[in-house]
């Protein structure tokens, strides 16, 4: 083997120490070019507290709700738009508005019979006329809830395990609020009937019970609603 010429080794450290001004150097071209900005990394923003649910008489309670439009609603029954976008339905306690129509269902059912027991109960009227107060009583209701927001207390009770939750519901009326319940009574819109339950103010349901019953009698005296149809 030919040992490398004294020239070639005269060279072998002047090529390394270049090698390393140049790194150097390209260093420091680098570490004097502008850096990008960096966008500022947003704060987090703090969870917003939940809204306390509020609770009266071991109701909850919802104010502010409104009628949603649904197929189903009734002088007694409704679909509600609660507070924050829920949407619900809700049957009265304490009283049943007549059907407000004759209906036929897939397998041969009708609410016929049911009709007919209404109007039984109802003064003994002709299920004609007992559907007649339907209408009346579901126009009453649906209007009177699409006029104003309102207050639901419920307990999530399903009378028929339907998605749809016993409630007392308290409507605005005449500069102040009535129960929706007491409402229809007055006018001869409904029959005291479905399952009680104490107010949420105190009231025992024994209590509102009586006061219902002497509605009743009132309507019944002045001829209002489905008492009108009597003759006697």
């Amino acid at each position: 083997m030919t040992a490398p010429s004294r020239s070639h080794k005269a060279r072998g450290p002047w090529i390394t120490a270049l090698i390393v001004i140049a790194i150097g150097l390209s260093f420091y071209i680098e570490s004097q070019q502008p850096q990008a900005a960096q966008a500022p990394r947003p704060s987090p923003t703090p969870a917003e507290p939940a809204s306390k649910l509020e609770k009266i008489g071991g109701y909850e309670v919802y104010r502010n709700c409104t009628l949603a439009e649904a197929r189903n609603n009734d002088g007694d029954s409704f679909m509600v738009r609660l507070p924050g976008g829920k949407q619900s339905e809700f049957r009265l306690y304490f009283v049943d508005t007549p059907e407000s129509a004759f209906k036929s269902y897939p397998g041969g059912d009708t609410n016929h019979e049911r009709i007919r027991q209404q109007a039984a109960e109802m003064g003994r009227i002709t299920p004609e006329q007992v559907v007649e107060i339907g209408k009346v009583g579901k126009r009453y209701t649906l209007q009177l809830l699409a006029s104003k927001p309102f207050t639901i207390y419920t307990r999530w009770d399903s009378p028929f395990h339907d998605d749809r939750y016993h409630a007392h519901v308290e409507v605005p009326f005449d500069r102040s609020t009535c129960w929706l319940d007491e409402y229809l009574i007055e006018r001869g819109l409904a029959r005291i009937k479905t399952k009680p339950a104490d107010m949420p103010d105190g009231t025992p349901a024994a209590e509102h019970l009586a006061q219902l019953r002497d509605l009743e009698r009132a309507a019944k005296q002045a001829k209002r609603g489905v008492w009108s149809f009597q003759t006697k």
